[in-house]
C-alpha cells in the first residue's frame, strides 16, 4: 500500500523546503486527516488486538464539550518479519524464533484513554512509552498519578482529558519485567537462539549500588564457574576496585543472582559494585521499538486486527504527540534515529515528540545483552551504550569517530521526521552531557537548531522535582523547582506548530559564542560562589569514544563492559573524549541561560542541577538531585556567615517589592509562550506563598 498523501505534502518536500510549505500542508492535513486512515494492510504487524477490560474512567466524570471517557485495557500481539527493512535494522532479529509465517513475535500491555463519544474528542493523541513500567504522565496532565489514571475522579482541572486528548501507553521495556500487575506496562519479547538452536553466550556486565543480601542478574550466567567471572568493590567512584575472592561470593538461584559471602552478607548501600561474567539467552530488546511503533500505527491508521477485532478508535487519530520524562525519551532518540518513526508502509507514525530530561542520549537497548534500564550518571553505569554519535538532530561529521550521521538522517530520507522538543535540566549537563546536542563533537561551535526540533534549557533545574526539606543521600536541601508549566505551554506550541504551522518559541540554551556555556572548572570561571558550606568539585560525566569491539554496529559488544574496570579518569585506553560542558552560573550560582522559572529570576536561593554525596561516598555525585540553598535572610546574618550572596533584606527590602518582580517575571513568560496563563495565577500564587514563608521580616501579603 502506498503512502497516502493527504496531509503528506510537506513531508514530501525536500528539509530545505519543508518548512516554508509547513504551514500550509499541515493546514490541509487538518482537514483532510481522515483521509489518511486505512484499513490495516499486510504490511501493518500489530496482528491482535486482546481488550481484557473496557469501561467507563474517572468515575463517569464527564467534561464540558467532550463528555466521559473510556478505559480499554489489555494486550496486544504483533508479529516482525526480520528481512523487512524497517526491522533488520533490529539487532539479532534473524536469530529469534519464527511462527508459521516466518516472522518473530511479541507481545504487551496497552492502556488506552479515550472519549466516549470519540466526535466529541480532539481527534489527537498523546502516547507515553513508560518509564520501565511505570507511567510519568502527571506532571504534564496536572493529575494524580499512578499506573491505573481511569481510576483518578478529581480530574476537572487536568491538562490533556478536558481538551479532548486520547491518553495511550504500552509496554516496551526489557527493565519494566514481565509482571503487568496494577497496571505497570510490560512486554514479552524472543530470546535469540544459535541456528541449530543453541543458546547464545557472550560477556555481560553489571554494575550494583544497591543494597540486599542478593542481587539479580539481567541474564543467566552460562556457567556457574565462577574463575570465569569478577566481582569488584569499591566506596568511591574513583578508588582503584577491588576484587572480591571467589570465596567471598556465590551464585545462586541456578544463576539468575548473585550473593555475598559468608551468608546473609549485604552489599553496602551506595558502595560500587561491578560483576563481569558470560551470560546466556539474550531477549531481542530492540523488538520494543516495532512494538511500539506498531501500536500506534495500528491506532492511527488501522480498522481491524487479522482475527477482525475492531480498532477502538478506527478513523479518529490524526495526530500522535509523545510525553515522557527521562529514560523513555532517550528511547524515543534511538527509535527516530533507528527510522522507526516510517512505520512498514512508510507512513509516519508520531508528529511530534515532547521529551522531557532525556537530553539528546540514546538506550542501552539494541544490543545483545542490553540493559535499556540503565542511565549514566556522575557515580553510575558510564560502561552502557548510551551516549554515543550521533548526538544532535542535524547530520554531521565526527572528526574524533569518522563517522557521518545526525539522529534525524533516516527520517528526513523518508520524510518522516517528527518535529521535537528537547526540555531539559541543568542536570543534563552536569551528570550527562547535554551541550553534545548543540555544540560539535569538538567543543568548539554552536550548531543551528534542526529545522523539525527546538531544545529548550530549564534554567537550575534538577533531574526532576525535588523536596525542599529533604536532602536524600545529599549534603544540600534537593532542588524543588517545578518544569511542568513549562511543559504545558510548549505542548500546546508543539501541536500549533504541527497543525498550524505556528513556529515555536526559539530554542533557549547556553552559547559558546556567548559565554554562557562553559568548562566546569576553575569555579571562578564557571561562576558559582563560594557559598559557606558548600563544596564545589566541579564534578562532570564526561563522553568517550569507547571501544565496544568489532561487532558493535551489528549490535554485538565484544568488549562487554568496553574497557577494565577501573576508573575512568585513570584510564589511558579508553578512547578519545568529546569534550562537554555546563551551563555559567551568575553570582548567586544560578544558571544564566535558559528558559528561567520566575522562582530563578526572582530568586529565594541557588537552585542546582548538580549534588554531592554525603556519608561515606561523600563529594561523589549526587545522582539526579540538584541544590536548595537558601539566601541568607538579611545582611547581618549574611555579613556573619560570610556568603558573598546577597541577603533577601538587601535585594528587596519589602515583600511588595519582591511581589511586583515576581508578577513581572510571570507576565514574561507568558508573553514568551513558556507559560501559559491558565497556570500564571497558580504559578503567582504559589511563588508568593513560598515567599510570604520565607520572608518574615517583610509585610505579609495579609498587612
Amino acid at each position: 500500500m502506498s503512502r497516502s498523501q493527504s496531509g503528506m505534502q510537506a513531508r514530501s518536500l525536500s528539509p530545505t523546503h519543508r518548512k516554508t510549505a509547513l504551514s500550509v500542508a499541515i493546514a490541509c492535513a487538518c482537514a483532510a486527516g481522515g483521509a489518511m486512515l486505512v484499513s490495516q494492510d499486510a504490511d501493518a504487524r500489530l496482528t491482535r488486538l486482546q481488550i481484557t477490560s473496557r469501561g467507563p474512567a474517572f468515575g463517569g466524570f464527564s467534561f464540558p464539550g467532550v463528555g466521559t471517557y473510556e478505559k480499554i485495557v489489555g494486550r496486544y500481539v504483533g508479529e516482525l518479519n526480520p528481512s523487512d527493512a524497517h526491522n533488520s535494522v533490529i539487532a539479532d532479529i534473524a536469530l529469534g524464533p519464527r511462527n508459521a509465517n516466518g516472522n518473530v513475535e511479541y507481545s504487551a500491555d496497552f492502556y488506552i484513554l479515550k472519549p466516549t463519544d470519540l466526535s466529541q474528542g480532539a481527534h489527537k493523541a498523546m502516547y507515553e512509552p513508560p518509564n520501565r513500567g511505570g507511567k510519568t504522565y502527571s506532571a504534564l496532565n496536572r493529575s494524580g498519578s499512578g499506573n491505573d489514571p481511569g481510576s483518578l475522579t478529581d480530574v476537572a482541572t487536568t491538562f490533556l482529558w478536558p481538551r479532548g486528548y486520547t491518553t495511550m501507553w504500552t509496554g516496551w521495556d526489557f527493565a519494566a519485567g514481565t509482571n503487568n500487575a496494577n497496571f505497570n506496562s510490560t512486554i514479552t519479547l524472543p530470546i535469540a537462539k544459535n541456528p541449530d538452536g543453541s543458546s547464545i553466550t557472550g560477556p555481560a556486565y553489571e554494575y550494583i549500588v544497591s543494597p540486599g543480601a542478593s542481587y539479580a542478574l539481567n541474564y543467566p550466567a552460562a556457567t556457574l564457574d565462577q574463575t570465569r567471572a569478577t566481582l569488584t568493590h569499591r566506596v568511591h567512584l574513583d578508588d582503584v576496585p577491588q576484587v572480591v575472592p571467589t570465596t567471598g561470593w556465590t551464585y545462586n538461584a541456578g544463576g539468575t543472582a548473585i550473593s555475598l559471602l559468608p551468608a546473609g552478607t549485604s552489599f553496602v548501600a551506595n558502595d560500587v559494585y561491578e560483576f563481569t561474567y558470560t551470560a546466556k539467552d539474550p531477549t531481542i530488546n530492540g523488538v520494543g521499538f516495532a512494538a511500539i511503533r506498531d501500536f500506534n500505527s495500528f491506532i492511527r491508521y488501522g480498522v481491524a486486527d487479522d482475527v477482525g477485532t475492531p480498532n477502538p478508535l478506527a478513523g479518529d487519530i490524526t495526530r500522535i504527540y509523545t510525553e515522557i520524562s527521562s529514560q523513555p525519551g532517550r528511547t524515543l532518540n534511538d527509535f527516530v534515529y533507528l527510522g522507526f518513526n516510517a512505520d512498514e508502509s512508510n507512513k509516519i507514525v508520531f508528529d511530534g515528540l515532547m521529551q522531557w530530561i532525556a537530553a539528546f542520549d540514546g538506550i542501552d537497548m539494541n544490543y545483545r545483552f542490553s540493559q535499556p534500564g540503565r542511565t549514566e550518571r556522575n557515580r553510575q553505569d558510564h560502561l552502557y551504550a548510551e551516549g554515543n554519535f550521533p548526538f544532535a538532530q542535524a547530520t554531521m561529521t565526527d572528526p574524533i569517530s569518522g563517522k557521518t550521521d545526525g539522529r534525524y538522517a533516516r527520517c528526513t530520507a523518508s520524510n518522516t521526521c517528527p518535529v521535537g522538543m528537547e526540555i531539559y535540566s541543568a542536570n543534563e549537563y552536569w551528570v550527562k552531557a547535554a551541550s553534545l546536542g548543540h555544540t560539535d563533537p569538538t567543543g568548539t561551535v554552536d550548531l543551528p537548531d534542526h529545522p523539525m526540533t527546538r531544545n529548550y534549557f530549564v534554567s537550575s533545574m534538577q533531574h526532576g522535582t525535588g523536596s525542599a526539606t529533604s536532602r536524600g543521600s545529599c549534603q544540600q536541601f534537593q532542588n524543588p523547582l517545578n518544569s511542568a508549566p513549562i511543559q504545558r505551554a510548549l505542548w500546546i506550541a508543539m501541536d500549533q506548530w504541527v497543525t498550524q504551522g505556528v513556529p515555536p518559541p526559539p530554542s533557549r540554551v547556553p552559547k559558546l559564542w556567548a559565554g554562557t556555556l562553559v568548562p566546569p572548572l576553575p569555579q571562578s570561571g564557571m561562576g558559582f560562589p563560594n557559598i559557606p558550606g558548600v563544596t564545589y568539585t566541579g564534578l562532570k560525566t564526561t563522553r568517550y569514544l569507547f571501544n565496544w569491539g568489532p561487532r558493535f554496529s551489528l549490535g554485538i559488544k565484544d568488549n562487554n563492559p568496553p574497557t577494565t574496570a577501573v576508573p575512568l579518569e585513570n584510564n589511558p585506553t579508553i578512547g578519545p573524549i568529546y569534550p562537554s560542558f555546563v551551563p555559567k552560573t551568575d553570582a548567586d550560582g544560578n544558571d544564566i541561560a535558559g528558559v528561567r522559572l520566575p522562582d530563578v529570576t526572582v530568586p529565594l536561593a541557588t537552585y542546582t542541577g548538580w549534588a554531592l554525596r554525603s556519608g561515606p561516598q561523600a563529594n561523589d555525585g549526587c545522582e539526579s538531585s540538584g541544590q536548595y540553598i537558601p539566601f541568607p535572610t538579611t545582611r547581618a546574618a549574611r555579613i556573619a556567615i560570610g556568603d558573598p550572596r546577597l541577603s533577601l533584606e538587601e535585594r528587596y527590602g519589602t515583600y511588595g517589592n519582591y511581589s511586583f518582580a515576581f508578577s513581572v517575571a510571570v507576565k514574561q513568560m507568558v508573553r514568551d509562550r513558556t507559560l501559559l496563563p491558565e497556570d500564571a495565577v497558580s504559578v503567582l500564587n504559589t511563588g508568593l506563598q513560598k515567599a510570604s514563608g520565607l520572608l518574615p521580616l517583610l509585610p505579609s501579603p495579609s498587612n
